[in-house]
């Protein structure tokens, strides 16, 4: 009798036998997946950024300094944006807010703003131009974004409702630390003699639209018409996905009190904010 895969995508035909969540044990010290690729993904980006700054002719030493603020601003920003809408889970331990953090519990949202909080402190001190940080980091955000989401599947998080769609996911529900809807365990799927949920991979959508928007930003930059454009677009981009992508996710962060995903909302804000700054730093320059 065929063995029950951990994961399996069934139309794919990939099947993922003992996933582990952890990478590696030091005496006793476990290092998590997800904790090795978020460090992954903003390696990648900072090396991304040395290159375009050395190609633009900027000081590389300025993203050495951006690199070791930003990579403590993100961390603690994704922490406190997951925490402030997660409170009931922390309030009677909040000692977990620390300890829990190489398990998972980030929102891609606080590390977007602390991580710009961080270059405006660069420029500031180093009198740069922020608009030139901004979309010289911009694609590096996006790189980090796309090779962290890897961190959900390794901790079988971050997917949507139940699909049969190609990229269609089964997980075994015991090994699922995050709650499951009574709609999703009501269209559980039966083979192998196992018993799986089967759901759409959300943090694969994401990944793969992050890679590919990664691509055109990389692309367009050395046609941008003006400093920021690219942080815009990148906002625009992310925005523009990332509200669909969480409209079918399951584990949603709600404003508290209602019953509204907040990375929908910030999706949406920055959707329009990013067009409406495009439209019109492009009108002021054709003036």
């Amino acid at each position: 009798m065929e063995t029950a895969p951990d994961i399996w995508f069934p139309h794919l035909g990939i099947e993922i036998q003992a996933l582990n969540r952890v990478a590696i044990s030091v005496f006793g010290f476990n290092i998590y997946w997800y904790s090795l690729l978020i460090i992954l993904g903003a390696l990648a980006g900072f090396f991304m950024a040395l290159r375009e700054a050395k190609r633009t002719g900027q000081n590389p030493e300025h993203y050495y300094e951006l690199f070791s603020l930003g990579i403590v601003a993100a961390i603690i920003g994704l922490r406190l944006f997951f925490v402030a809408f997660n409170w009931e889970m922390y309030r009677h331990n909040p000692l977990q807010i620390i300890t829990g953090i190489r398990t998972g519990g980030l929102a891609i949202y606080g590390g977007i703003i602390a991580a710009t909080i961080a270059v405006f402190i660069i420029s500031r001190v180093r009198k740069l131009n922020i608009w030139l940080m901004l979309d010289t980091a911009a694609p590096s955000f996006v790189l980090g974004q796309a090779i962290g989401r890897w961190g959900n599947f390794f901790n079988r998080e971050a997917f949507g409702g139940f699909t049969d769609n190609i990229f269609a996911m089964r997980i075994l529900p015991e090994q699922i630390r995050v709650s499951i809807s009574p709609e999703l365990l009501a269209q559980t799927v039966n083979a192998r003699g196992a018993e799986y949920i089967q759901v759409h991979p959300a943090f694969l959508y994401e990944s793969l639209w992050n890679f590919a928007l990664f691509a055109a930003l990389t692309l367009y930059r050395p046609r941008k018409k003006f400093n920021g454009e690219v942080f815009w677009l990148y906002l625009m981009g992310y925005g523009f996905a990332r509200f669909f992508i969480e409209g079918i996710r399951t584990d949603q962060l709600l404003i508290w009190g209602t019953e509204i995903p907040i990375s929908q909302v910030m999706s949406a804000l920055a959707f329009v904010a990013a067009l409406i700054a495009i439209i019109l730093i492009r009108r002021k320059s054709t003036d």
